[in-house]
């Protein structure tokens, strides 16, 4: 007796997210759809920095020191690691609420405010929140269909609710939030450097050949060296101004989207109710402070059944998760059908057969 097992095909909680995100590796990597500025901050740090190891490198560790590019090394590791960190990972994406959520919060605010006459304009969905001694209005995201968190906002390029919002970076190829910020901080921080580094070094390495066999000729004989020049010359102030912008953004514990719109240096003059008053705490706090793991759970599973019915949306996965057990004839085989399934006592007894009617008629 063969057995039919029926298997159930798996869907990834990442592959029904709303959003304008691609994932891959499983829903291990989060980027935003659009990748192309990122692609090209990959090829400017691979290619000038291919070029300053092939070259420059190996005639400065004979004529100066081996640490050079050993130094190198490890500036642009450590740059290459905290950019894909930055890039890959999930910046703090506020999950969009479910459907009975939703219908609680819109009653909520029908409740609070009343019924709108037709022609008039409804009031805004605010609710106050106190954040030390100091009162912070969180908006209701229509999008997201919730009230969302303090310093939190929506991105319409990822379209997304991002906790702690910084900005949206497309040299990155994603969104600069809560989750994170520090890796960006710090891939910045540490390509300034690198920057400066190769820079540096290519002009000793130019001044060293000029000494033999001139000024010139060393630029003939070098085109490589003079492109990494010109890249480093018009990368390094970008890079290094936005730096030391953020380093300020730090010791104040405030957001670039917070300084844009001016929301503690506007005209009410409010006090950041976030920051320290001590740029140490400050720094500490964004920069070493305890990291939130991801509330998307984007590998979760989502189990469907193989006859091909509509998967649930990311808004039912409270749904989705119960246990599903399946038919009972899902697992059996038409030859294991029983072909009667009633007991001898329920079986009804036999009747006597009926005698023929012509064999009554002949006796009458």
């Amino acid at each position: 007796m063969s057995v039919m097992v029926v298997r159930k095909k798996v869907t990834r909680k990442w592959e029904k997210l709303p959003g304008r995100n691609t994932f891959c590796c499983d829903g291990r990597v989060m980027m935003a759809r659009q990748k192309g500025i990122f692609y090209l901050t990959l090829f400017l740090i691979l290619g000038t920095c291919t070029l300053f190891f092939a070259f420059e490198c190996r005639y400065l560790a004979v004529q100066l020191s081996p640490a050079i590019p050993v130094f190198a090394a490890m500036l642009f590791l450590f740059s290459m690691a905290t950019l894909l960190r930055t890039s890959f990972s999930d910046p703090g994406v506020i999950p969009r609420a479910l459907p009975d959520e939703a219908a609680f919060i819109e009653m909520e605010i029908e409740a609070t405010n009343g019924a709108v006459p037709q022609g008039q304009r409804p009031p805004p969905r605010i609710k106050n929140f106190q954040i030390n001694n100091q009162i912070v209005k969180l908006k209701y995201c229509y999008t997201c269909k919730i009230f969302r968190p303090p310093r939190a906002s929506h991105c319409s390029i990822c379209d997304n609710c991002v906790e702690r919002f910084d900005h949206h970076c497309p040299w990155v190829g994603n969104c600069v939030g809560k989750r994170n910020y520090r890796y960006f901080y710090l891939f910045i921080l540490s390509l300034s450097l690198l920057t400066i580094y190769v820079f540096a070094f290519n002009i000793v390495y130019v001044a060293l050949k000029s000494l033999k066999i001139g000024f010139l000729e060393t630029l003939k004989e070098t085109p490589g060296t003079v492109l990494e020049v010109l890249i480093c010359f018009f990368t390094l102030w970008s890079v290094v101004g936005l730096t030391g912008f953020h380093t300020f953004l730090v010791a104040l514990n405030q957001t670039t989207n917070e300084d844009i719109k001016g929301s503690w240096t506007g005209k009410n003059r409010v006090q950041n109710p976030y920051s320290h008053g001590n740029i140490v705490k400050n720094c500490c706090e964004v920069l070493c402070g305890p990291l939130p793991p991801s509330v998307l759970d984007r590998r979760g599973i989502l189990p469907l059944e193989e006859s091909g019915s509509r998967p649930p949306s990311t808004q039912e996965t409270s749904s989705s998760l119960l246990p599903q057990s399946p038919a009972p004839t899902e697992h059996m085989n038409s030859n294991e059908m029983p072909e009667d399934t009633s007991t001898p006592e329920e079986m009804p007894p036999p009747e006597p057969p009926e005698p023929p009617q012509e064999a009554t008629e002949a006796e009458k």
